[in-house]
């Protein structure tokens, strides 16, 4: 560390993604939640062919091109979509836009470990409630008179889902912003998108990195009231999403056929993988996103996912108090996920 940085970054422990596998790496990776299928074909037609000149011009200050193809489809008003460089840097402009150093920051807990991060660059004072044991919306956490509270919809690393009405008598009884993150929301029974047309307070964060197989693109967006999108403007950077990123996610929201066709992929996939776990003896919970949460006492969740790892499959272990037993595993291919029922079959037996 430097002597330089402000003194909250040289306390701050940064969040830690993902394992990446290097150049050449032959892997099975399971572990960052990415869409298995590629990005719908008129996504990589547009790719294949972009216009050059527009790599010589600044992109559009507030990605026009995709907010319009956004409100037809999610039949909302433009002017209520702010895009973002991934939704992870939305988070960081609503911190920064919301939250003055010494306020508070809430969220239930286990969660989005990037919450935590984002608040203690602010300065800012963390509440965290305890989740009960089966992941509903905590009662203590309308108290934390937070400025901003997150409530990731469905929540990483449970997969679990809050009913929207739930999260909308919530956010009626908060005076603070209500931040729902539905990075996983395509993969959900429902969602929170009408909250933000009756909601002064309420924000949804979604993403393309999930169910539009766009990870690599860091495309995200915001949904909420002008006045709340307003402020944000203030913040983020004049051109925070490159030309290149703008038109293939207008291009990827349009093509909900497809998209939809691989969410459903996933879920089955996703309802073989569960019960398989289930009859080996992994306890897991029922999940709403392309991932699930699979926790066993013996042998260690810790020494399955290093087994794991040795055999080319890469699944994501926390080692962080309340999750040490437990595996995230995202939804991979069939073919991908038989081979890692086989693979935790032979560690488990051996």
């Amino acid at each position: 560390m430097s002597k330089y940085a402000r003194s909250a970054i040289n306390k701050l422990d940064a969040y830690v993604p993902g394992e990446q596998p290097g150049p050449g790496e032959k892997i099975i990776k399971l572990n960052t939640n990415e869409n298995p299928y590629p990005p719908a074909p008129e996504v990589l037609k547009l790719i294949s062919h972009f216009p050059p000149d527009l790599l010589r011009k600044y992109s559009q200050p507030e990605a026009t091109t995709f907010r319009r193809a956004a409100g037809k489809v999610f039949k909302i008003d433009p002017d209520m979509i702010l895009a973002g460089n991934g939704s992870d840097e939305l988070l960081s402009i609503i911190v920064r836009t919301f939250v003055d150093p010494g306020q508070f920051i809430a969220y239930p807990t286990p969660t989005y470990s990037l919450y935590p991060v984002l608040a203690k660059m602010q300065e800012a004072r963390i509440v965290e409630v305890p989740f009960d044991a089966d992941f509903n919306l905590p009662k203590g956490l309308e108290k934390t008179k937070a400025k901003v509270t997150f409530i990731a919809n469905p929540n990483a690393p449970s997969g679990t889902f809050i009913d929207p009405a739930i999260i909308a008598a919530f956010a009626k009884k908060v005076k603070g912003v209500v931040v729902i993150d539905e990075a996983y929301v395509d993969f959900a029974q429902a969602n929170c998108l009408d909250l933000v047309r009756k909601l002064p307070n309420v924000i949804v964060l979604r993403t393309l990195s999930k169910s539009y197989s766009l990870a690599g693109l860091r495309f995200g967006f915001a949904l909420a009231s002008k006045p709340l999108l307003g402020d944000m403007l203030k913040v983020k950077d004049s051109y925070n999403c490159d030309a290149v990123s703008i038109a293939v996610a207008a291009e990827a929201v349009k093509d909900q056929k497809y998209l939809k066709q691989n969410v459903e992929k996933i879920r089955q996939q996703r309802t073989w993988l569960t019960e398989q776990l289930r009859l080996i003896g992994f306890i897991v919970l029922g999940s709403q996103a392309n991932f699930i949460w699979a926790t066993i006492d013996k042998p260690s969740a810790k020494s399955i996912y290093l087994a794991l790892k040795q055999s080319g499959i890469l699944v994501r272990y926390f080692d962080k108090p309340g999750l040490k037993n437990g595996l995230r595993i995202s939804i991979g291919r069939p073919e991908e996920n038989q081979k890692l029922v086989a693979a935790i079959k032979r560690i488990i037996t051996s």
